[in-house]
């Protein structure tokens, strides 16, 4: 057994799972800090905060895993005390009380004041915007709602995450503001659905207002939105996107599928007809936007004759990017009546098949920009390059543009012009210019 320190414990705060977790983490390292607390993020503590994912198999298992993992630290007297929050913790505390009982306390997604309690501080309500920043210091994630109406019917998140809660234009900015003063310069706007934003507060779709006021703060040079809603998107900030230098060319919208018959399964509100036309809008309104887009297969009722007609779509549409996942049945939701009837094997190559149709597509996407020049903003040093990115790329999982660093400097977190030289499937590589 490891002697117990006699000076300040150190709260370790492990972050599973989605950028939305990512800055509740954040949220909940910036009070402790208010707090006194000493607080770091996944590096050696007394005391471990685990924030779980709970979305689809693969992750609820490694949140399971680390939880474990922990206790059995745990066990050996190398960590005092073990909690657990999050969406996992939310969605299924009773069962985890049971399997996992040496855990301290469980807590769910919106348990903060509890949580801080148990670590021995207090919720502070002055603190609006104060985080403990764990990206890069040149990006961050601003979370401008919680929760989802969205009556999807594979999705677990309203289980975990409630109802839909918009966070005012006001505090948002505040936010921005304390961010670009650390020396933020890229904002990557995140929600559970960005498309939703204002409704509740306002009665009005106000994500086009928001993006006019965060536009105004300086430092800020990149805005990006990531994960809106097809059905109801407000054409508004189409025009702001093509109007404004500081909102990047890119948008990340998930639309899951184009059979109409499984849209309409999967409760997303659409048609083929319908999500093309609003693909149109978007590439007619704003011709230089990157559309960055999640698919799932595997979905009950989805035929061969179905899934090529995905296959068909994704090769007319030419995504930018594209991410595809295979169906998770997940209780409690609405598909889980359906026949999980699409075994994991032909999921799995499904994924792969399309995978291989859009990596075809992301190489000639690629080749097109040889010879070209893009603002770059670097991330990090990587072996032999400076790994940055255009505007048409999210961090970590987009693509990247690689310069060599035998002839050059560039400062990471600094933008720079790059010639591109050559293309890869997923990387661009280019000099300095």
């Amino acid at each position: 057994m490891r002697t117990k320190s006699t000076g300040k414990k150190k709260i370790n705060i492990v972050t599973l799972g989605c950028s939305k977790n990512v800055y509740d983490s954040e949220v909940l390292m910036g009070q402790l800090e208010a707090n006194g607390k000493k607080v770091v993020h996944e590096e050696k503590g007394d005391v471990v905060v685990i924030n779980t994912c709970g979305f689809i198999d693969n992750a609820k298992e490694e949140s399971i895993n680390t939880i474990l993992e922990y206790v059995d630290l745990k066990n050996q007297g190398i960590v005092e005390k073990v909690f657990v929050t999050g969406c996992l913790s939310e969605r299924y505390k009773p069962d985890l009380m049971k399997e996992i009982p040496d855990v301290d306390q469980y807590f769910g997604t919106r348990d903060l004041p509890i949580l801080l309690k148990h670590l021995g501080a207090d919720y502070k309500h002055e603190l609006v915007g104060e985080r403990l920043t764990t990206t890069p210091k040149h990006y961050a994630y601003l979370k401008i709602s919680e929760g989802c109406d969205r009556p999807c019917s594979f999705c677990a998140i309203p289980l975990m995450r409630g109802n839909h809660i918009s966070t005012p234009i006001e505090k948002l900015v505040i936010e921005t503001q304390k961010l670009a003063k650390k020396g933020v310069k890229e904002l990557i706007l995140i929600a559970q659905d960005l498309t939703f934003y204002g409704l509740d507060i306002y009665k009005k779709r106000a994500l086009g207002e928001l993006l006019q006021e965060l536009i105004k703060v300086e430092g800020i040079e990149w805005i990006r939105l990531h994960y809106a809603f097809p059905t109801g998107f407000p054409e508004d900030v189409l025009d702001i996107i093509r109007t404004e230098p500081k909102i990047c060319n890119y948008i990340d919208i998930p639309l899951q599928h184009i059979n109409t018959e499984l849209l309409k399964a999967m409760k997303r509100g659409t048609t083929f007809e319908k999500t093309n036309t609003l693909l149109d809008k978007f590439r007619e309104k704003v011709p230089d936007m990157a559309i960055r887009t999640t698919l799932i297969v595997g979905f009950p009722g989805e035929t061969e004759e179905r899934f090529e007609e995905l296959k068909q779509w994704v090769r007319d549409q030419r995504f930018d990017r594209l991410g595809c996942f295979t169906y998770s049945h997940e209780e409690n939701t609405t598909a889980y009546v359906l026949e999980d009837n699409i075994s994991d094997d032909v999921k799995q190559k499904r994924v792969e098949e399309i995978m291989e149709i859009q990596q075809q597509i992301s190489w000639e996407k690629n080749q097109e920009k040889v010879g070209k020049t893009f603002k770059c903003i670097f991330d990090r040093k990587e072996g032999d390059y400076f790994v940055g990115r255009t505007e048409y790329d999210s961090p970590d999982v987009d693509n990247t543009v690689l310069v060599p660093a035998k002839d050059v400097y560039i400062s990471i977190g600094e933008f720079a012009n790059v010639k591109i030289t050559s293309a890869e499937d997923y990387d661009l590589i280019g000099e300095l210019v």
